[in-house]
């Protein structure tokens, strides 16, 4: 059990903590949440749902701002503690009564990995569920077909396939609308034209008919049985109900369809052993043909899946195919003088997409006796089954990855600020800025590679978790060395030495 006195300094620095990670994750999700709230709010209210639709819109995109934004606010609140413990001469009193760099940093990491594991639970267990929740909820509202939907200068179709209107103006306030054009279908036996001057919209009680009433206009007729038939007729006002339009806000009730985003880790694993299920057969669906075809050269009737694999033919045929087709028989074919190259290059270069040296083109194949695009189907198919299991894989580790961030941002931001003890505002704003927009740059791309299988998952998501945890831990051996304890520096000591000569002398 450790001794009162670091119990009681370690309880002290975790305090100091818990109000800056609480302001910082505060304003961060604040933040970041307007911009979606800025981003999405007018064309919400564009669409006249109810206002507890709207809102909940946004409450169900906080869980994904705060994954992102909760190891942000661990390297804001971890720089600030210590600069300013190390600007109060704290750390140096501490380190006066023979505490320890390291024992000062412990508590602080200590806590970062308690977040580190709160945070890997809210990514995957809450985190999947709000997002199903919000991906539903988005298609309900996609599904929804309000008035103000409507674009000016546009033929916007009312109900599908009868019903067209197009205006030159359209007030979402009043919904009033300006040199309105109506293409009316629905009658099989005539089409209608309809134009006016102004009009305005309006919804049933229960949101299903559009009622419009038009003004100084007229309504051209034409009858579909005989062409010569044309009626035109003039109206001040003409009011008409447009039935089944469905303005209706319905939410889905069930939706069993999840996506990668919307599963938890053992869900994704499920899904990545079903994906593997999927390569092996492609796999063998390959190998299947190219050995029936290989019967089919020698003259033998094609197998199915289980007897070909039961009569083990693959390796047979194969030492058939081997005796039937001797090496020198690709040197039969006629080969240009201008192209000395063989016809059977030596190693091929690896795909640049995958990063695998792709299947090697068998001498039956090129002597054009077998089709060589015959398995093209089942390449394919394997393929989009690696790239299937890849997906989830990569969305595993990026849970583990993004909770971790947690404590690697803990350890950069302690020996950053206790070497710039003096960089205040500035530090932390400075460092905390680059450091995000390098890990989530590196985070994004690193998805994208692992998804095209360019890279494996694993380092696909950890290299930046790995970047910033070496460059922490060198820092923290950098300050504990003698003569490299805090020291009262600011951030211009970052600078080169004549950039710092200059903001020492402004």
């Amino acid at each position: 059990m450790a001794p009162p006195t670091v119990r009681t300094i370690s309880r002290y620095l975790l305090r100091q903590h818990v109000a800056p990670l609480g302001f910082a994750l505060a304003a961060l999700t604040s933040l970041m949440l307007i911009q979606q709230i800025a981003k999405q709010l007018s064309s919400l209210l564009g669409k006249g749902l109810p206002t507890s639709v709207i809102i909940e819109v946004f409450l169900l995109s906080v869980p994904f701002i705060v994954a992102v934004t909760l190891p942000m606010a661990v390297l804001v609140a971890v720089l600030h503690v210590f600069t300013r413990l190390a600007g109060d001469n704290e750390i140096t009193a501490l380190q006066a009564g023979g505490v320890s760099v390291g024992r000062v940093i412990a508590p602080a990491l200590t806590g970062a990995a308690g977040i580190a594991l709160l945070s890997f639970l809210w990514n995957d267990q809450l985190l999947p569920r709000t997002n199903h929740q919000l991906r539903t909820l988005q298609m309900d509202i996609q599904r929804k077909k309000p008035s103000l939907a409507l674009k000016e200068q546009v033929i916007n179709e009312v109900v599908a396939g009868q019903f067209f209107l197009r205006a030159a103006r359209i007030d979402g306030s009043s919904n009033k609308l300006k040199d309105v054009t109506i293409y009316d279908l629905a009658d099989a036996e005539r089409r209608r034209i309809i134009t006016a001057d102004s009009g305005r919209m309006a919804y049933s009680a229960g949101g299903r008919d559009l009622y419009l009433t038009l003004q100084d206009g007229d309504i051209e007729e034409v009858s579909r049985a005989d062409p010569t038939q044309f009626n035109r007729t003039f109206f001040s006002t003409n009011r008409m109900r447009v039935a089944g339009v469905a303005n209706t806000f319905q939410p889905t009730t069930t939706d069993t369809y999840k996506s990668d985003r919307e599963m938890s880790t053992c869900e994704m694993q499920e899904a990545v052993e079903s994906a593997r299920r999927d390569v092996e057969s492609a796999t063998g669906d390959a190998r299947l043909v190219v050995d029936n075809d290989l019967r089919r050269l020698a003259g033998l009737a094609p197998l199915p899946p289980r007897a070909l694999a039961a009569a083990g033919g693959g390796r047979a045929l194969r030492r058939l195919a081997a005796w039937l087709l001797p090496a020198e028989a690709g040197a039969q074919t006629p080969r240009p003088a201008q192209r000395p190259t063989p016809p059977h290059p030596g190693p091929r270069p690896l795909a640049p997409s995958t990063g695998r040296a792709p299947p090697f083109t068998p001498p039956y194949v090129a002597a054009g006796l077998i089709t060589p695009g015959a398995g093209t189907g089942e390449e394919q198919r394997l393929r989009a089954a690696r790239e299937r299991a890849a997906a989830y894989e990569v969305e595993i580790q990026k849970k583990y990855a993004i909770a971790l961030a947690c404590l690697v941002f803990a350890l950069v931001g302690a020996p950053i600020a206790l070497r710039f003890q003096r960089g205040g505002v500035g530090l932390v704003l400075g460092v905390s800025v680059a450091v995000f927009t390098v890990y989530y740059i590196g985070l994004i791309g690193g998805e994208e590679l692992g998804d095209r299988l360019i890279l494996s998952p694993f380092f696909a998501m950890w290299t930046p978790n790995l970047i910033f945890a070496t460059a922490g831990l060198f820092g923290l051996w950098r300050i504990r060395k003698p003569g490299n304890s805090p020291h009262g520096g600011d951030w211009s000591d970052l600078l080169p030495a004549w950039i710092a000569a200059a903001w020492n002398h402004r």
